[in-house]
Protein backbone atom coordinates (compact mmCIF):
# COMPACT_ATOMS: atom_id res chain seq x y z
CA UNK A 1 0.00 0.00 0.00
CA UNK A 2 1.45 3.63 -1.01
CA UNK A 3 1.99 5.84 1.72
CA UNK A 4 0.51 9.08 2.33
CA UNK A 5 3.76 10.73 1.27
CA UNK A 6 3.87 8.59 -1.67
CA UNK A 7 0.51 9.53 -3.06
CA UNK A 8 1.14 13.42 -2.22
CA UNK A 9 4.27 12.87 -4.53
CA UNK A 10 2.61 11.14 -7.14
CA UNK A 11 -0.06 13.66 -7.56
CA UNK A 12 2.88 16.75 -7.24
CA UNK A 13 4.29 14.93 -10.28
CA UNK A 14 1.00 14.74 -12.40
CA UNK A 15 0.81 18.51 -12.27
CA UNK A 16 3.87 18.45 -14.67
CA UNK A 17 2.62 16.62 -17.30
CA UNK A 18 2.40 18.17 -20.36
CA UNK A 19 -1.00 18.68 -21.86
CA UNK A 20 -0.95 16.22 -25.52
CA UNK A 21 -0.32 19.29 -28.52
CA UNK A 22 0.15 22.16 -26.03
CA UNK A 23 2.88 24.18 -24.66
CA UNK A 24 4.63 23.35 -21.78
CA UNK A 25 3.65 24.80 -18.60
CA UNK A 26 3.43 24.81 -14.80
CA UNK A 27 0.37 25.20 -12.55
CA UNK A 28 -0.41 26.10 -9.07
CA UNK A 29 -3.69 26.64 -6.89
CA UNK A 30 -4.78 29.87 -6.71
CA UNK A 31 -5.49 31.63 -3.19
CA UNK A 32 -8.42 33.55 -2.42
CA UNK A 33 -8.63 36.99 -4.44
CA UNK A 34 -10.57 40.20 -4.35
CA UNK A 35 -14.14 39.79 -5.86
CA UNK A 36 -14.78 40.69 -9.37
CA UNK A 37 -16.56 44.05 -9.10
CA UNK A 38 -18.59 45.99 -12.03
CA UNK A 39 -16.29 48.89 -13.71
CA UNK A 40 -17.20 52.26 -12.55
CA UNK A 41 -17.24 55.36 -15.65
CA UNK A 42 -19.55 57.40 -17.42
CA UNK A 43 -22.88 56.18 -19.04
CA UNK A 44 -22.05 53.85 -21.78
CA UNK A 45 -18.93 51.84 -20.53
CA UNK A 46 -19.38 48.10 -20.50
CA UNK A 47 -17.33 45.39 -19.39
CA UNK A 48 -16.93 42.29 -21.13
CA UNK A 49 -16.44 39.17 -19.82
CA UNK A 50 -16.58 35.13 -19.69
CA UNK A 51 -15.06 34.17 -16.22
CA UNK A 52 -16.82 33.41 -13.31
CA UNK A 53 -14.55 36.34 -10.79
CA UNK A 54 -13.16 33.68 -8.97
CA UNK A 55 -9.70 31.76 -9.69
CA UNK A 56 -9.01 28.31 -9.88
CA UNK A 57 -5.56 28.14 -11.02
CA UNK A 58 -2.10 30.48 -11.94
CA UNK A 59 -0.24 29.04 -15.14
CA UNK A 60 2.98 29.83 -16.43
CA UNK A 61 4.09 28.56 -19.39
CA UNK A 62 8.01 27.37 -19.35
CA UNK A 63 9.26 29.46 -22.60
CA UNK A 64 7.16 32.75 -22.52
CA UNK A 65 8.34 33.97 -26.18
CA UNK A 66 5.69 33.91 -28.84
CA UNK A 67 3.41 32.62 -26.33
CA UNK A 68 -0.34 34.13 -25.81
CA UNK A 69 -3.50 33.51 -24.05
CA UNK A 70 -6.68 35.95 -24.79
CA UNK A 71 -10.68 35.93 -24.99
CA UNK A 72 -12.61 36.74 -28.04
CA UNK A 73 -15.38 39.30 -27.80
CA UNK A 74 -18.29 40.68 -30.35
CA UNK A 75 -19.27 43.71 -29.36
CA UNK A 76 -22.31 44.01 -31.81
CA UNK A 77 -23.86 41.61 -28.50
CA UNK A 78 -23.85 45.28 -26.39
CA UNK A 79 -25.06 47.85 -29.20
CA UNK A 80 -22.02 49.70 -30.84
CA UNK A 81 -19.00 50.17 -28.08
CA UNK A 82 -16.08 50.63 -31.05
CA UNK A 83 -13.88 51.90 -28.32
CA UNK A 84 -11.38 49.69 -25.81
CA UNK A 85 -10.40 51.39 -22.82
CA UNK A 86 -8.49 49.06 -21.10
CA UNK A 87 -8.12 45.30 -20.74
CA UNK A 88 -8.33 43.83 -17.33
CA UNK A 89 -6.22 40.98 -16.28
CA UNK A 90 -6.41 38.87 -12.75
CA UNK A 91 -3.13 37.85 -12.69
CA UNK A 92 -0.59 38.34 -9.08
CA UNK A 93 3.53 38.62 -8.34
CA UNK A 94 3.42 36.17 -5.42
CA UNK A 95 3.96 33.21 -7.51
CA UNK A 96 6.45 32.10 -9.39
CA UNK A 97 9.11 34.90 -8.08
CA UNK A 98 6.92 37.04 -5.99
CA UNK A 99 7.77 40.03 -8.40
CA UNK A 100 5.95 41.66 -11.47
CA UNK A 101 8.33 40.96 -14.44
CA UNK A 102 5.42 42.11 -17.06
CA UNK A 103 3.55 41.38 -20.34
CA UNK A 104 2.93 42.22 -23.88
CA UNK A 105 -0.49 43.23 -24.96
CA UNK A 106 -2.28 43.67 -28.01
CA UNK A 107 -5.40 43.26 -29.91
CA UNK A 108 -6.22 40.80 -32.55
CA UNK A 109 -8.79 40.60 -35.63
CA UNK A 110 -11.33 37.65 -35.25
CA UNK A 111 -12.86 36.40 -37.92
CA UNK A 112 -13.91 32.87 -39.46
CA UNK A 113 -14.06 31.48 -36.10
CA UNK A 114 -10.11 32.05 -34.96
CA UNK A 115 -7.81 34.72 -34.10
CA UNK A 116 -5.94 36.11 -36.58
CA UNK A 117 -4.04 39.07 -37.12
CA UNK A 118 -2.67 41.70 -34.96
CA UNK A 119 -4.61 44.97 -35.19
CA UNK A 120 -3.11 47.10 -32.42
CA UNK A 121 -0.96 48.20 -31.55
CA UNK A 122 0.80 48.85 -34.93
CA UNK A 123 4.03 47.44 -36.11
CA UNK A 124 3.16 43.75 -35.23
CA UNK A 125 4.52 44.12 -31.61
CA UNK A 126 2.64 44.31 -28.30
CA UNK A 127 2.67 46.97 -25.72
CA UNK A 128 4.69 46.26 -22.58
CA UNK A 129 2.54 46.01 -19.57
CA UNK A 130 2.87 45.44 -15.68
CA UNK A 131 0.94 44.79 -12.99
CA UNK A 132 0.94 47.02 -10.27
CA UNK A 133 -0.83 45.13 -6.79
CA UNK A 134 0.78 43.50 -4.53
CA UNK A 135 -0.62 40.63 -4.14
CA UNK A 136 -3.96 38.91 -6.52
CA UNK A 137 -5.90 40.97 -8.41
CA UNK A 138 -7.20 42.64 -11.37
CA UNK A 139 -4.61 44.38 -13.30
CA UNK A 140 -5.93 47.51 -15.50
CA UNK A 141 -3.91 47.55 -18.70
CA UNK A 142 -4.71 51.06 -21.32
CA UNK A 143 -5.86 50.56 -24.71
CA UNK A 144 -7.55 53.75 -25.86
CA UNK A 145 -8.07 52.34 -29.13
CA UNK A 146 -11.04 52.20 -31.88
CA UNK A 147 -12.06 48.67 -33.60
CA UNK A 148 -11.99 49.82 -37.16
CA UNK A 149 -15.74 50.53 -38.85
CA UNK A 150 -17.60 47.75 -39.75
CA UNK A 151 -15.30 45.08 -37.25
CA UNK A 152 -17.45 43.49 -34.34
CA UNK A 153 -15.08 40.94 -33.04
CA UNK A 154 -11.99 40.59 -31.76
CA UNK A 155 -9.26 39.21 -29.25
CA UNK A 156 -7.80 40.72 -26.71
CA UNK A 157 -4.70 38.60 -25.39
CA UNK A 158 -1.25 38.72 -24.01
CA UNK A 159 2.18 37.19 -24.49
CA UNK A 160 3.56 35.70 -21.17
CA UNK A 161 7.29 36.57 -23.50
CA UNK A 162 8.93 35.75 -20.35
CA UNK A 163 10.47 31.75 -19.56
CA UNK A 164 9.61 30.17 -16.21
CA UNK A 165 10.15 30.95 -13.30
CA UNK A 166 10.77 34.70 -14.11
CA UNK A 167 7.39 35.98 -15.51
CA UNK A 168 4.11 36.15 -14.58
CA UNK A 169 1.33 34.12 -14.11
CA UNK A 170 -2.65 34.06 -16.22
CA UNK A 171 -5.28 32.81 -14.12
CA UNK A 172 -8.83 30.60 -15.32
CA UNK A 173 -11.37 30.62 -12.93
CA UNK A 174 -13.52 28.04 -11.11
CA UNK A 175 -15.96 26.83 -13.97
CA UNK A 176 -15.03 23.86 -14.96
CA UNK A 177 -17.58 24.28 -18.21
CA UNK A 178 -15.41 26.15 -20.84
CA UNK A 179 -16.96 28.33 -22.37
CA UNK A 180 -15.37 27.86 -25.64
CA UNK A 181 -14.07 31.76 -26.11
CA UNK A 182 -10.24 31.34 -24.51
CA UNK A 183 -7.60 30.91 -26.69
CA UNK A 184 -3.54 30.10 -26.59
CA UNK A 185 -1.08 30.62 -29.26
CA UNK A 186 1.92 28.48 -29.02
CA UNK A 187 4.07 26.59 -31.82
CA UNK A 188 3.10 28.91 -34.14
CA UNK A 189 -0.84 28.26 -34.14
CA UNK A 190 -3.44 29.72 -32.12
CA UNK A 191 -5.73 27.04 -30.36
CA UNK A 192 -8.77 26.72 -27.93
CA UNK A 193 -7.00 27.36 -24.46
CA UNK A 194 -5.55 23.95 -23.04
CA UNK A 195 -3.73 23.08 -19.83
CA UNK A 196 -3.32 20.62 -17.39
CA UNK A 197 -5.80 21.84 -14.72
CA UNK A 198 -8.72 20.98 -16.59
CA UNK A 199 -10.04 24.60 -16.32
CA UNK A 200 -9.83 27.02 -19.44
CA UNK A 201 -12.00 30.11 -19.14
CA UNK A 202 -9.22 32.72 -19.15
CA UNK A 203 -10.04 35.60 -16.75
CA UNK A 204 -9.37 38.32 -18.78
CA UNK A 205 -11.64 41.15 -19.78
CA UNK A 206 -12.20 44.47 -21.81
CA UNK A 207 -13.59 47.44 -21.30
CA UNK A 208 -15.67 49.58 -24.60
CA UNK A 209 -17.24 52.42 -23.99
CA UNK A 210 -19.22 54.33 -26.48
CA UNK A 211 -18.18 57.95 -25.50
CA UNK A 212 -15.50 57.80 -28.34
CA UNK A 213 -17.93 56.41 -30.84
CA UNK A 214 -16.58 58.50 -34.20
CA UNK A 215 -20.37 58.26 -35.53
CA UNK A 216 -21.92 60.33 -32.64
CA UNK A 217 -21.07 63.89 -32.20
CA UNK A 218 -20.63 65.54 -29.15
CA UNK A 219 -23.21 67.67 -29.60
CA UNK A 220 -25.31 65.02 -30.32
CA UNK A 221 -24.81 63.04 -27.15
CA UNK A 222 -25.35 65.86 -25.41
CA UNK A 223 -28.89 66.57 -26.27
CA UNK A 224 -30.28 63.12 -26.16
CA UNK A 225 -28.78 63.78 -22.18
CA UNK A 226 -30.65 66.52 -21.63
CA UNK A 227 -33.38 64.90 -22.56
CA UNK A 228 -33.56 62.45 -19.76
CA UNK A 229 -31.30 63.94 -16.98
Amino acid sequence: MLKLREVAAIAAAALTITVAGAADHVVERAAAGPAAAAPRGRDGTVELQWDSGKPSWLIAWRSGAGTWVGNDFDISTVKTYPYIQKVRLYSTPTWPNGSWDGFYLAVYSFAGGVPGSMMWPAGGRGKYVKGSTSAYGWQEFGVNWSLPPGVRKFVAAVEQFYDYPNCDPHLVDDNATFRKHSWGYYQGNWHPLSNKTGYYNLMLRVIVDDDHNPGVAPATVGRVKALYY
